[in-house]
């Protein structure tokens, strides 16, 4: 199918920035649909299938609208991400004070998952990589405690290694466990700024910790998050989860199809999914490739892989 549009009044400035350094934002959108775009100046010019040429003219016309300032690739990408209902989830769901203004849901599945985090004590969110369960998880923490929900953050995650021994780690406690926990730092860094989250570690406002600390404690007004939880085995996740307190909030994130543990070992996600599903104030979000907010190519990977496993 072809289809055609004209952007008008002319402009030179949104004309760059909607195309991109050498067009790098045209070339993504074809990579992503499938799809040839050409274009003269305002006047664009789609080849493909019927639904994936509409669809590229769509993300052209957003991305114009937006093309007052240059275009950073990742949003290009994002915009691509999802499906027509991306458009629909974005700007709904609570909004979360954080560093990010335009941090929001970006799809219907996001929506949820944050609206449970809102209205559970504690909260499942299952799906693959890219999803965005940790990262929407530290923002709702960080809300909380902007908003002094919360008396401090504690973050958690399993010290199981992804299929490959690293051996003797040298240094103290802190920095052994350090590697295991640096995506839970790449958020907060994100979200909040390096000097903030320092100063929050100084007045242990937060605290990172691996899984193994946690037994003993009791965790009262506070914001939990276990990631990576399907490394944990099912005493793990129940000793985990009765470390909730009065006036806390727990978060578990996972992706089963990535589980580290041995063979014969089961996880503690997917032993919790089954136990804890009909137990009132626990809410379950399960994300799936459609959910996947990274590079479009995620999505695709986790669709191959998914469909290796069903035959």
């Amino acid at each position: 199918m072809n289809l055609r549009h004209i952007f008008s009044p002319p402009n030179n400035t949104r004309l760059t920035n909607l195309c991109g350094p050498t067009d790098a934002h045209l070339r993504t959108i074809e990579a992503a649909l499938q799809v040839s775009i050409a274009h003269r100046h305002e006047q664009f010019k789609v080849d493909g299938h019927k639904a994936r040429a509409t669809r590229a003219m769509e993300v052209i016309q957003a991305l114009w609208e937006i093309a007052a300032r240059p275009i950073e690739p990742a949003k290009v990408q994002l915009m691509l991400a999802g499906d027509a209902a991306m458009s629909d989830a974005e700007g709904t769901g609570p909004s979360l004070q954080t560093r990010r203004a335009d941090l929001r849901a970006r799809t219907p599945n996001q929506s949820v998952y944050l609206e449970n985090i809102a209205t559970h004590d504690v909260t499942f969110g299952i799906g693959p990589a890219g999803t965005g369960k940790t990262y929407l998880a530290v923002a709702c923490a960080i809300d909380a405690l902007e908003r002094s929900a919360v008396q401090r953050i504690v973050l958690t995650r399993p010290a199981v290694e992804a299929g490959e021994k690293l051996g003797f780690l040298p240094g103290d406690l802190a920095q052994k466990v350090d590697p295991y926990l640096r995506p839970l730092y790449d958020a907060l860094y994100d979200l909040m700024g390096y000097d903030k989250v320092a100063k929050a570690f100084e007045r242990q406002a937060i605290e990172i910790a691996p899984l193994a600390f946690m037994r003993g404690r009791t965790l009262n007004n506070a914001f939990i998050i276990l990631d990576e939880a399907q490394n944990t085995t099912p005493e793990q996740m129940k000793m985990f989860l009765t470390r909730t307190g009065f006036g806390a909030k727990v978060v578990v994130t996972g992706d089963v199809s990535q589980i580290d543990l041995p063979k014969s070992q089961t996880s503690g996600l997917v032993d919790a999914e089954q136990v804890l599903k009909r137990v009132k104030g626990i809410a379950i979000t399960r994300f799936t490739s459609a959910d996947v907010v990274r590079h479009p190519l995620v999505a695709r990977i986790v669709d191959a892989y998914d469909a290796r496993g069903r035959t």
